[in-house]
């Protein structure tokens, strides 16, 4: 009976540690980019938006992890948020819905996070829902580019910057690990 215990323990510790290690392997890039909304009497109807390209510097921040390029496992997009930072009193009541897709050289567009129905709560600040794709192959290039879609359901009386900041969580082999 105690080697029964005795290995159930061995074996709960080594599934922790496992998970520890693993846990070790795994940090976030953050990166922030742009765009304007202009003003429009027009509703109901899409309109795209361009951001520009982000320099991922993915070497260094790798090395700065102690990994490389070849030992990512997975890439993805943990968080985006949008912020607007003028007009200082603009909020998103205007949207109805948004999309924001990701692309880089010789690699395909798809959409990585959204919102639909967005109600209006005056805020200046919109966390979109994420979709949870593999973007390692973005990530690894030396820039991207994210396009918004969006459908207002409201008339803009002027332009509204607004930024945005991704996070994207790396699991990555540290050291081989």
């Amino acid at each position: 009976m105690k080697k029964i215990l005795l290995s159930l323990f061995i074996s709960f510790g080594m599934l922790t540690s496992c998970d520890v290690i693993d846990e070790l392997t795994k940090f976030d890039l953050d990166y922030q980019s742009n765009f304007s909304v202009s003003s429009t009497t027009i509703i109901d109807t899409p309109f795209s938006f361009d951001t520009p390209d982000v320099t991922t510097d993915s070497e260094s921040s790798f090395e700065n992890n102690n990994t490389h390029k070849d030992l990512i496992e997975s890439i993805k997009l943990k968080k985006i948020k949008l912020t607007i930072e003028s007009p200082e009193d603009g909020d998103f009541n205007f949207l109805k819905e948004i999309h924001v897709f990701i692309n880089a050289e010789n690699v395909e567009e798809i959409e990585i996070a959204n919102s639909f129905d967005l109600e209006n709560t005056d805020s200046n600040v919109l966390e979109l829902d994420v979709l949870g794709q593999e973007l390692q192959e973005y990530i690894k290039k030396d820039s991207f580019n994210l396009r918004v879609k969006t459908v207002t359901d409201e008339t803009l009386n002027q332009t509204h910057d607004i930024i945005i900041d991704s996070k994207f969580r790396v699991d990555a082999k540290i050291l081989g690990v």
